[in-house]
């Protein structure tokens, strides 16, 4: 079981709050880490989540440590350095897959010229998938 302090408490409520996510209280947590392929951390000491995307140009996937509190579906633009939006949604069942370890890989909305990405979290430095 990882206790937080009150501080750490009191700014992942501040971005849960900026970020419109419901927080959610538990006894237990932890982060893993771990490098992958793209220069992705995964989940590290910040709590955040980086996904490795397939045929990746510039695009980034991060679930931030406010945004894995959320109890909700996650909608998240994937643009990074490219020159035009993605989108990723993530349902409620998903989030709580990622923040359990388990592997989770969606499509991205096509782009400009119809190509779209898998965007997969929990990859473990493995290549992206090639769907």
């Amino acid at each position: 079981m990882t206790e937080i302090s009150r501080r750490d408490f009191n700014l992942r409520s501040a971005l849960a709050l900026l970020s419109g996510v419901t927080i959610t209280v538990s006894g237990c947590g932890g982060s893993g880490g771990g490098g992958n392929p793209n220069g992705n951390t995964g989940v590290g000491s910040t709590g955040n989540e980086e996904a490795v995307i397939s045929g990746n140009h510039g695009h980034r996937a991060v679930i931030t440590s406010a945004q894995m509190q959320g109890t909700g579906p996650l909608t998240l633009d994937i643009r990074g350095t490219a020159d035009h939006p993605q989108i990723v949604e993530l349902s409620a069942g998903d989030l709580t897959a990622i923040r359990g370890g388990s592997q989770v890989s969606k499509n991205s909305t096509a782009g400009p010229d119809g190509h779209s990405h898998v965007v997969t979290f929990n990859n473990d430095g493995a290549p992206p998938p090639n769907y």
